[in-house]
């Protein structure tokens, strides 16, 4: 299992947010080292990155850095390439750990790659937990997912789903599940993903793992319960996520 983190520094909202300094270290290689956690080897860790300042910063605290192209429209697309790059065999599990997760949980990363591993029909797995909060049921920014009897998505919405006709959106009607955004892919997976075309939904969603599910590819998605991942979008989120890292360390 490889673990590939997409890092850009280009960010309209967050312009080079990999080498914000988190606690006096790059938010990358924060990142970094919680994926050497779950890894086999640190060399299994690898920083996929369109930029040389990004790139020279991994190789200074010991990381593997690869340069793909700057053109690319999305993660998987970068990760595509990654594989070739690597020259990794079509039943290769990469999981991409968003670059901008410096508190993500070690558990989490090896959950779905273990869950690809298992589910030999899937060729995406991903990860879900329970929704508890109402406000966090009705926020288009959380991304909810309703799947089948073994695990295997149905659809992935900002919207409520599944709906309650009878009773509206009360979280005592339904275990709604919350996406969390980290996926395992085969590597033969990601390829295919590269030369597809975008699907309606994803466009009207603006969610891309339904791409995927437009083509027929089977997203199995594992139950997660651990701690909440703060990502951080804006400049103001380096705060909290350094709060909450000191409150580690106590």
């Amino acid at each position: 299992m490889k673990i590939a983190i997409p890092a850009r520094y280009a960010s309209s909202r967050f312009p080079g947010k990999p080498l914000a300094l988190i606690c006096g270290k790059p938010m990358i290689e924060h990142v970094w080292r919680r994926a050497v956690l779950a890894a086999d080897s640190p060399a299994d860790v690898i920083v996929a990155t369109d930029d040389q300042r990004i790139a020279d910063t991994v190789a200074g605290f010991g990381g593997n850095a690869v340069i793909t192209r700057a053109d690319h429209e999305n993660g998987s697309e970068r990760l595509a390439e990654l594989t070739d790059l690597l020259g990794l065999y079509d039943d290769e599990i990469v999981v991409n750990v968003q670059g901008d997760e410096p508190l993500i949980d070690p558990a989490l990363i090896r959950l779905v790659g273990k869950a690809l591993e298992d589910q030999p029909t899937a060729g995406i797995s991903t990860a879900a937990d329970q929704i508890k909060d109402e406000q966090a049921l009705v926020d288009p920014g959380i991304v909810k997912v309703v799947t089948d009897k073994n695990g295997f998505a149905h659809y992935f919405s900002r919207a409520v789903i599944p709906y309650n006709r009878e009773g509206g959106a009360a979280l005592e009607s339904h275990p709604y599940a919350r996406h969390i955004g980290i996926y395992a892919y085969r590597a033969a997976t990601l390829r295919l993903l590269a030369t597809y075309a975008p699907a309606p939904a994803e466009q009207v969603e603006k969610l891309e793992q339904l791409r995927a599910l437009w083509h027929g590819i089977k997203i199995y998605v594992a139950d997660y319960d651990g701690p909440p991942s703060i990502g951080v979008d804006v400049p103001g989120d380096i705060a909290l996520v350094e709060a909450l890292l000191a409150e580690k360390t106590q």
